[in-house]
């Protein structure tokens, strides 16, 4: 793994900003307009004026624009005392404590800043594909505030939980800073800045790997920015571009979730998806075994019970609104051999993923006709499925289980990515608890 490090963040005075759940926000890739809206309503000097300040009529003015409105608000604020910079490098320990599907989880990590090292060239490794607009919009807000803004989200291997062992021990008893984020997810902070127990874990993280489980896009950026850094002749071997700001959790932590990620599709320019359950049971064969799942919007919710007890990626659990049904599909022999077919530059593994199942076998070669279909709604919870099947105009749904941890270690560590949406790890870190200055 490269190279953990404290360092001496930039946080929010709670004297000035009263509580810090009313300044923290989700990562900017999970906002919508609505929410986003709600964020700026809640505190004059909730961070979602730096990490997403709005669109405003005027913004083609290279002066005046989102980005330069956040560069000053994050400016200004560190002047007036509503930000300060911590008096010591610290590491930060990060409890997340939180409910999923009725259990209460906790998963536990902590915060440092990690030397880069671009994918392919070191010790991290990425498991999802990226896109430029986002690394784009992400490099210019950079640029400007000079800061990490966000932690990106990092997994590495730690059987016995040695690392975050040693910090435990090291803050018990220790009050520490909480927030609680919109879902009602409590997020606790505590600094370390023994030098002694810094040093010990970055000995015992040195040698592990690391796989981005959330914030692909980040990372790319921090390495771009890094390498602007560096031509424009300021980059020294510790100059504060060289690191990125990193949220490290042991892959055996039992608090570590993977919720899944459901897909609503539309039907398409030539409506081909606008099917009922026997025209879709015909297009599946042979290639998976189909059985008939029940019928009703409401059948979703005991249908995923029976799929995750059964806990096979390979079983997909499709619904058809032209006639209300629901149909199990699970992959044959014959489709594995087409699944290898069609994706024969991806390992065995990746072909087996449920996400891919999907997407390459059964919408791209049996259904969609070659035809290029709108992008899918994705969905986390059950009751957002079935709410989504009762609002919006979606012909065809799908129930999939989502990759596992061992999923992103196998396919990351052979040099591939998972299809978009393989992943979402629950609950989303939140921004504002610590900036990473880039100065």
């Amino acid at each position: 793994m490269p190279e953990i490090q404290a360092f001496r963040a930039v946080r929010y005075n709670l004297g000035h900003v009263g509580s810090l759940s009313d300044v923290v926000a989700p990562p900017y890739d999970v906002i919508g307009s609505e929410l986003q809206d709600g964020l700026y309503r809640k505190h004059p000097c909730n961070v979602i004026r730096i990490d997403l300040n709005r669109i405003e009529p005027g913004d083609d003015d290279e002066a005046n624009n989102r980005y330069t409105r956040a560069a000053k608000f994050y400016r200004q604020w560190q002047s007036e005392g509503v930000l300060f910079t911590e008096a010591d490098p610290a590491i930060y320990v990060y409890h997340q404590q939180f409910e999923i599907e009725g259990r209460a989880c906790l998963r536990r990590g902590f915060l440092a800043r990690m030397r880069l090292s671009r994918f392919g060239e070191g010790l991290v490794f990425p498991h999802e594909e990226t896109m430029p607009g986002p690394k784009l919009d992400r490099l210019m807000l950079t640029v400007v505030t000079k800061a990490n803004l966000s932690p990106i989200f990092g997994l590495y291997p730690d059987p016995q939980n040695e690392a975050q062992s040693v910090l435990e021990a090291a803050v018990a008893g220790q009050t520490p800073i909480v927030a609680h984020d919109h879902l009602g997810v409590e997020h606790r902070l505590w600094p370390m800045t023994d030098v002694g127990v810094i040093s010990q874990v970055a000995g015992i993280m040195g040698p592990k790997p690391l796989f981005i489980a959330d914030g692909h896009h980040r990372y790319e950026t921090a390495c771009n920015y890094r390498d602007q850094v560096y031509d424009s002749g300021f980059l020294s071997p510790n100059h504060p571009a060289n690191y990125t700001l990193m949220m490290c959790v042991s892959m055996e932590d039992p608090g570590l979730s993977i919720m899944p990620t459901h897909r609503l599709f539309r039907a398409g320019p030539g409506g081909q998806l606008r099917l009922n359950s026997e025209q879709l049971a015909s297009k599946l064969r042979p290639f998976f075994d189909t059985a008939a799942g029940g019928a009703g919007v409401e059948r979703a919710s005991s249908l995923w019970d029976e799929m995750v007890l059964e806990d096979r990626q390979d079983t997909l659990a499709l619904f058809t609104a032209a006639d209300g049904r629901w149909t199990v599909a699970r992959l044959t022999e014959a489709g594995r051999a087409r699944m290898a077919e069609l994706a024969a530059d991806h390992s065995p593994q990746w072909q087996a993923l449920g996400v891919a199942l999907l997407h390459r076998l059964v919408i791209d070669d049996l259904l969609s006709g070659g035809a290029e279909l709108p992008r899918p709604g994705y969905v986390h919870l059950i009751d957002e499925v079935q709410q989504g099947l009762r609002d919006g105009d979606f012909p065809l749904a799908a129930l999939v289980m989502p990759a596992t941890v061992e999923h992103v270690r196998q396919i990351s560590m052979s040099g591939e990515r998972m299809p978009a949406k393989s992943t979402y790890f629950y609950p989303k870190l939140l921004t504002g608890l610590v900036f990473n200055p880039l100065e």
